[in-house]
């Protein structure tokens, strides 16, 4: 497994790669959300059904907007995610008509987040896009909290380890519908 700063990895991602990388909580994992041959993989390395759908996680709002479609939205809603951006915070955010299914799932909506991570926040501006993310982990496994667990579970599946420090955030992100404030995941 090949271990990599946060500012070398866009060779990595612009060809399909795989890697595993700290974010606020936990050890992440992603790939370029627009090539599907990637996400096929990173769901295939997880052992995720594609039709649970994935988060994007990104530097800024502006790498985001691409992939959503912001006219069901109201500017109150909108101003409410931004308010509380970067941070921990995931919004479930109607998605643009051009986003993969691969990405949002069996949903007509995609999770997203402007993350504080400062490494994470390098990797995305490295590769000038948001990334997918999702716990570094086999689908039902608690998430790899450390570069060892990264190894243990996913061992020589992933293209690369993103080195860094988790963030001081004990838990996942909260995850909030940006329609209708329902939470599904309490952070």
């Amino acid at each position: 497994m090949l271990q990599v700063n946060p500012s070398e990895i866009a060779d990595i991602v612009a060809a399909g790669g795989v890697l595993s990388y700290p974010t606020e909580a936990v050890y992440g994992l992603g790939c370029d959300p627009d090539n599907d041959a990637a996400i096929k993989k990173l769901l295939a390395v997880k052992q995720r059904p594609w039709e649970k759908g994935l988060i994007l996680i990104a530097s800024r709002f502006e790498q985001l907007a691409p992939y959503l479609d912001l006219s069901r939205v109201t500017e109150s809603q909108l101003q409410t995610a931004l308010d509380n951006w970067p941070g921990s915070f995931t919004f479930v955010i109607p998605a643009g008509a051009g986003v993969s299914r691969m990405l949002r799932g069996s949903f007509d909506t995609i999770a997203v987040r402007v993350t504080a991570h400062e490494g994470v926040r390098a990797m995305c501006d490295a590769c000038q896009k948001p990334l997918v993310s999702t716990s570094a982990n086999l689908a039902g496994q608690p998430p790899a909290l450390t570069l060892e667990e990264v190894q243990t579970q996913l061992g020589d599946k992933i293209d690369a380890v993103v080195m860094g420090r988790l963030g001081g955030s004990g838990q996942p992100s909260t995850i909030t519908d940006i329609l209708t404030g329902h939470i599904f995941r309490q952070g």
